[in-house]
């Protein structure tokens, strides 16, 4: 069946919201290249002096590194916790999967700020404030619904026939999660992968409830900086950030392609 043509009205909408997203960019990028001590748009002169000065502030790379590593837990856990939660929900179909469903999922209703207040309420009667275990528990509690919504997303879309062949062949059922379930769930565990490091080691909401003069994520250390100085420097650290991100979603849709990923 062929594809009805796209209306150029709907072509300049789809254009006008783009740029609308980019606009951003526009002001960012000029201004990571600016020579002055201060922001301004357009810049006054032009230098890369705030790129390698990136890399000379110590709290920048540390903070940098622990959002790295942070980014990198949260994501192998959410792995090692969603994959089996989303399998016991989509193959084996517990009384009231459904209902379970929708309570992991439910920190995704929650505004950001809320969970970041009730996470500060709990913790704090714990010591996890300002700690890595504590930044990791709460990354968590945001990523967690993310990894379980698209590894179940891709578990519901793949043949079951060719499992079940499997099973009357012999094969036990690890063996069959192992080398049929697993492999068939590649896009998915990609995309999950990539989904679960940009959302911890972009958030800053939560980071912020819960980082403090021990331990700094990058997102809470480029505010803090905007807060005490209003050099380029923020502006050539996001301009970094973005070609960070962009790589992540190259390597995606070279693996496994954005709409194999992410679209069902």
């Amino acid at each position: 069946m062929d594809e009805r043509p796209v209306s150029p009205a709907l072509k300049l909408l789809a254009f006008l919201m783009f740029a609308f997203l980019l606009a951003p960019l526009i002001v960012v990028v000029p201004i990571s290249f600016s020579g002055d001590s201060y922001m301004m748009f357009p810049p006054s002169s032009w230098s890369v002096k705030w790129y390698p000065a990136i890399f000379l502030d110590g709290k920048m790379t540390a903070a940098f590194w622990t959002s790295l590593l942070l980014a990198c837990a949260v994501t192998v856990l959410c792995l090692v916790i969603a994959l089996p939660a989303a399998f016991a929900l989509v193959r084996l179909r517990p009384r009231g999967a459904e209902a379970l469903s929708s309570l992991f999922t439910a920190p995704l209703l929650l505004p950001t700020i809320v969970l970041g207040l009730a996470i500060l309420i709990v913790f704090a009667r714990y010591g996890l404030l300002a700690t890595f275990p504590g930044l990791v528990a709460a990354h968590l509690v945001v990523t967690l619904p993310y990894a379980l919504r698209v590894l179940a997303t891709a578990l519901s879309t793949l043949p079951i026939a060719v499992e079940e062949a499997a099973s009357t062949l012999g094969a036990s059922p690890f063996t069959v999660f192992r080398r049929i379930t697993l492999p068939m769930m590649k896009s998915g565990l990609i995309g999950t992968t990539a989904l679960c490091f940009l959302v911890s080691f972009d958030e800053v909401v939560l980071s912020l409830f819960m980082t403090g003069p021990r331990i700094q994520t990058l997102p809470v250390a480029m505010y803090h900086h905007v807060e005490q100085q209003a050099d380029p420097l923020v502006a050539a650290l996001s301009v970094l950030l973005v070609v960070l991100t962009l790589l992540v979603v190259l390597v995606v849709d070279r693996t496994s392609g954005l709409a194999k990923t992410f679209v069902k």
